[in-house]
């Protein structure tokens, strides 16, 4: 950890604390740290659980937390984004991890080259952090919020200056290649030269020209490159500063003092130098505009958040930034507007699009009571809405969290490529070194020429680009697509888990079904009429709380009807209930009441057997003695579901029910659904182990579910997938979050999954495949057998064009079609 030089004046450090019950706690933190060397005096606060210690001399942050430690507290961990301005390559991201992970208190470091952020877990404060970066050569910000504009605004100005550095190197080199491979490719252009300038003074141009490009646009690659290998720690810009230097200074010599060369030797390779710089410039600056691409699912969904608001203050609607909206305010919002904030609608009535939240493109209608999501866009009316979320707290903050997040995660897979990666430079260097030597002890006359030639090539072909972007930019495409369909990776871990998914296990209740019970079946007996006594069955089941009971009420007052009024209500136990109604004895039960009361239910029998296949309980209903209707509620199965089940089907997955429901019920919806398998009637523990053994008879299984008693299960499965719609604590513990609310999610998740690693997987093979294949081949591989031999030109254009290829590869998958796309709008963001 860096030490900060402090001078006479105190400085505070503030460090959270955790596990203090009572002011005992706080004596101890106290004395604890008020021992650490260099601490003045302390403050702990017991509300707040933070202690505010100050300091008169240097002292070290994890002295401070281990005093903490060791009288039986905990410092809490916390994570901090940095903004690292500088990485190149995939070698960049490792000594930027490794620099990370060497401070103290830093629990786990991951750096993204893609979106040039890092992320770290720990106790260690952003100071130390970017000082750690700074010392190897970078610069780092932190990020406050979670879209950052100034990180925004900060690539855009590094893509004009590449624009304008590529424009300027261009220029200044297209002279320099015209007169000298013009001259050896054109006759009439040498004889031009030689007949008006001559080929010294066409040197002599060919220098200022070169200088110039390597003195302006080129500098970047000198300034961070020959710092980088004097710490013997090279990377991308050490390969091409060490290349074009090489060819540059030969070329000085053969200008300025040929006399020193071996005879034959006196060639100049300003071209190479030049033309180099601007190809790996054109390199960086298409790379730049791709990554731009990349990430421009986060910048959809931050163009979502309104920046005003219409917002009641003192009795009328003001407009006002959308940072001064403070929870329980009072908002409008119009016709064709975005809901500011995340609320419930107070007055009003209207359509909102929610597609960018669910997928779905249906609006979905808005009334007194309904919630209402930042971002979504209102149709027709005007709604009025109490503000219950605002800031970092609303659902679309905390889907570009998510979102980024997961997009700057590690994949397991690139945990290979980043021990490779950071030996690939040095190995490069060391393989330019080995060509060199080689071509002058065996190659042909004149073997300097050879050997400086083929050493620049090797330096220049090597592309640890491509190595370091082929997975984060496949995550970044493949996480956003996602969150356009409404899927919605809480961890990049689950985008390589979920494609080897061999079953999905679903909670029945709120997952396959809508979660509330509705009434799904009325049949009526002669001499009676639906509607009427649907009326009276309601109005009886009024009286009772029970979950079944509320479904026939709401039933029966739909479109707001009203129930009659009842008397002499009666709850007969474990058989039903009876009341007057409008001067008829209305009772509803189970058959065996209505048998008790001596009535035939034969009338209703096929109907009762297809209910029963069905999982649901019948009930009955007679007035004033006589059989008068058989009636169900049931949980509906959702419309996206039978749907959603085929498609699992058709991509090989096996699918379970796990439920805590009876069986019966469990396995007349299992049949409806074409599911494998069911585990019916079991608690929140049980559905740990069904996981446990459909995992050992399956092999890797995904899991989804919506309710509290589904979090140990989504926590316990390979890949925990939570319906949107469902509680906090099931997302929390999930890995996928599917906003649709619905199944309709999994399939296209778990496709996406496949589409994600494959394209992960085809840019690994090309990076690896590339250098593998080309590197050889620049060092002359193949001159003995067929004379051919790699132009440092080519060697750079190959390299710029290998990064290009890769960004290319990612960018097609957000064409990425989803296999349940009749569900999902393309255009939902």
């Amino acid at each position: 950890m860096s030490k900060k030089t402090l001078s006479d004046a105190i400085q505070n450090i503030s460090l959270p604390i955790e596990g203090m019950t009572c002011a005992s706690c706080v004596g101890r933190v106290e004395a604890a740290l008020t021992k650490v060397p260099g601490v003045e005096s302390v403050s702990v606060n017991l509300t707040s659980e933070r202690a505010t210690i100050h300091v008169t001399e240097e002292v070290n942050r994890t002295a401070l937390i281990e005093a903490v430690h060791k009288v039986g507290y905990e410092v809490p961990t916390s994570k901090i984004e940095l903004n690292v301005i500088g990485m190149t390559c995939a070698s960049c991201v490792g000594r930027v991890e490794k620099a990370l992970k060497s401070v103290p208190g830093v629990v786990e470091a991951t750096v993204n080259l893609a979106t040039e952020r890092a992320s770290v877990d720990g106790s260690a404060s952003s100071e130390d952090l970017i000082s750690a970066i700074e010392r190897i050569g970078y610069e780092a910000k932190v990020i406050d919020s979670p879209v950052q504009d100034v990180a925004e605004s900060q690539k855009e100005i590094e893509l004009l200056k590449l624009k304008r550095d590529l424009i300027l190197a261009a220029a200044l080199s297209l002279p320099v290649f015209v007169m000298e491979m013009g001259a050896h490719l054109i006759s009439g252009v040498h004889e031009l030269i030689m007949d008006t300038i001559g080929m010294n003074t066409s040197w002599y141009v060919q220098f200022m020209l070169t200088a110039l490009v390597l003195a302006f646009p080129g500098r970047r690659f000198y300034q961070k490159g020959f710092p980088a290998l004097f710490r013997l720690a090279p990377d991308m810009n050490s390969l091409v500063a060490v290349g074009t230097a090489a060819a540059f200074g030969y070329s000085i010599v053969a200008t300025f003092a040929s006399g020193l060369l071996p005879e034959g030797t006196v060639n100049v390779y300003y071209e190479a130098a030049a033309v180099i710089v601007v190809l790996i410039l054109l390199g960086r600056f298409l790379e730049a505009r791709a990554k731009g691409h990349t990430s421009e699912a986060i910048k959809r969904l931050a163009k979502m958040q309104v920046k005003e608001a219409h917002v009641m203050r003192n009795h009328r609607f003001l407009d006002v930034h959308i940072n001064e909206v403070v929870l329980n305010d009072v908002l409008e919002v119009r016709p064709g507007e975005r809901v500011p904030v995340d609320g419930e609608v107070t007055n009003g009535k209207s359509f909102v699009d929610e597609s960018m939240i669910t997928g779905e493109p249906m609006p979905v209608e808005k009334s007194l009571g309904s919630s209402v999501v930042g971002g979504t866009i209102n149709q027709k009316g005007v709604l009025e809405m109490r503000a219950t979320a605002v800031g970092n707290q609303t659902m679309l903050a905390q889907i570009i969290r998510m979102v980024e997040q997961a997009q700057g995660s590690k994949l397991p897979i690139q945990a290979l490529v980043d021990k490779v990666t950071m030996w690939f430079v040095p190995a490069v260097m060391g393989a330019a070194l080995i060509t060199f030597t080689s071509w002058m002890i065996f190659g042909p006359s004149p073997a300097l020429t050879f050997a400086l030639v083929n050493a620049v090539s090797v330096l220049i072909i090597a592309c640890p680009c491509a190595m370091g972007l082929a997975t984060p930019t496949s995550i970044m495409v493949g996480t956003g697509r996602g969150a356009e369909l409404g899927v919605l990776f809480r961890k990049g871990e689950a985008l390589q888990l979920l494609k080897d998914a061999k079953v999905v296990a679903v909670d029945k209740t709120g997952t396959l079904t809508e979660g509330r019970p509705v009434l799904t079946d009325l049949e009526v007996t002669e001499g009676f009429e639906r509607k009427s006594l649907l009326a009276k069955i309601g109005a009886v089941e009024s009286k009772s709380e029970h979950p079944i009971a509320r479904a026939i009420v709401a039933a029966a007052t739909e479109n707001g009807q009203s129930l009659p009024s009842l008397t002499d209500f009666e709850s007969v136990t474990g058989m039903g209930v009876r009341a007057g109604v409008e001067g008829v004895l209305v009772e509803v039960g189970a058959d065996r009441f209505m048998r008790q009361l001596g009535l035939d239910l034969n009338v209703f029998a096929q109907t009762a057997e297809r209910l029963s296949k069905e999982g649901k309980s019948p009930l009955y209903a007679a007035i004033d003695g006589q059989l008068a209707g058989i009636i169900a509620v049931a949980d509906p199965i959702k419309t996206s579901t039978p749907g959603a089940i085929a498609t699992l089907h058709q991509l090989g997955l096996k699918v379970a029910m796990i439920t805590g429901d009876n069986a019966k019920t469990a396995h007349a919806v299992a049949r409806q659904l074409g599911i494998d398998e069911v585990i019916a009637e079991v608690m929140p523990e049980g559905k740990v182990e069904a996981v446990r053994r459909l995992k050992s008879t399956y092999g890797q299984i995904a899991f989804v579910g919506d309710g509290i008693n589904d979090a140990p299960a989504l926590a316990e499965a390979d890949v925990g997938l939570a319906i949107g719609t469902g509680t906090d604590i099931a997302v929390e513990s999930a890995d996928v979050v599917l906003m649709s609310g619905n199944l309709q999610g999994v399939p296209n998740a778990i496709a996406l999954s496949k589409a994600t690693i494959g394209n992960i997987h085809q840019n690994l093979f090309w990076a690896f495949a590339y250098n593998t294949a080309l590197i050889p081949v620049a060092a002359g591989a193949l001159y003995p057998a067929w004379g051919l031999l790699l132009s440092p030109v080519f060697a750079a254009g190959a390299m710029a064009l290998s990064s290009v290829f890769v960004l290319g590869n990612a960018l097609r998958l957000r064409t990425f079609k989803p296999p349940l796309v009749e569900f999902n709008n393309p255009q939902n963001l």
